[in-house]
């Protein structure tokens, strides 16, 4: 259903077409999606790099409104497409932040909300190992392993954000889940809802 205010029963891709006549209407799919995408990058690269990363992801996006395919009414596959792309850039920054998390535990994107306990000290270590083990991934397989775990990305939606086929990001997934499980002693933290993800 169409408004003239741009309230949220637009879908991304009449926001993004009417955006070509009205650019300041691209405000409202920052508003929609910011918020998830910044915690996404936080997870990734750190509170550093977050928000610079995210400012780009949108300059990037508003500038290749042109080209956005109208035939996708959500545009966040999109959105975690240049978001990984850009995020590919401060590769070192990621694999430092991970590296940071497996040594210390303190998790940037939950630090400023838990309080201290024996629960949020268990966590950390967790964490740390958890972080470990996605530094050691390579980049291909630590990308569609978190598009799906923390982006809440379906298989389809993360082939589409890493202009891959579904095929592959099905395998890199499972491999990718497969080297966690063997680093964490057969744990698996990266456990998705195969049934939501297909």
């Amino acid at each position: 259903m169409r408004t003239s205010t741009g309230t949220a029963t637009e879908d991304d891709a009449h926001v993004i077409e009417r955006s070509r006549d009205e650019p300041e209407y691209f405000a409202l799919l920052f508003r929609r999606h910011a918020p998830h995408l910044q915690r996404y990058i936080t997870r990734r690269l750190g509170p550093n790099a977050a928000e610079d990363v995210l400012n780009e992801v949108f300059l990037v996006a508003f500038r290749q409104r042109g080209s956005y395919d109208r035939n996708r009414p959500d545009a966040r596959p999109w959105l975690y497409g240049i978001a990984t792309n850009l995020i590919g850039r401060h590769r070192r920054s990621e694999v430092r932040a991970l590296k940071a998390l497996s040594a210390t535990g303190v998790d940037p994107v939950t630090e400023a909300f838990a309080e201290r306990s024996d629960a949020r000290v268990a966590a950390a270590s967790a964490g740390q190992e958890l972080a470990a083990a996605l530094a050691a991934l390579k980049a291909p397989f630590r990308d569609a392993l978190l598009l799906v775990a923390w982006a809440d990305l379906t298989y389809e939606e993360t082939a589409a954000a890493l202009g891959v086929p579904v095929g592959t990001v099905r395998s890199r997934v499972s491999r990718a889940r497969s080297t966690m499980r063997a680093a964490l002693g057969g744990v698996d933290p990266t456990s998705i809802d195969e049934e939501h993800h297909r």
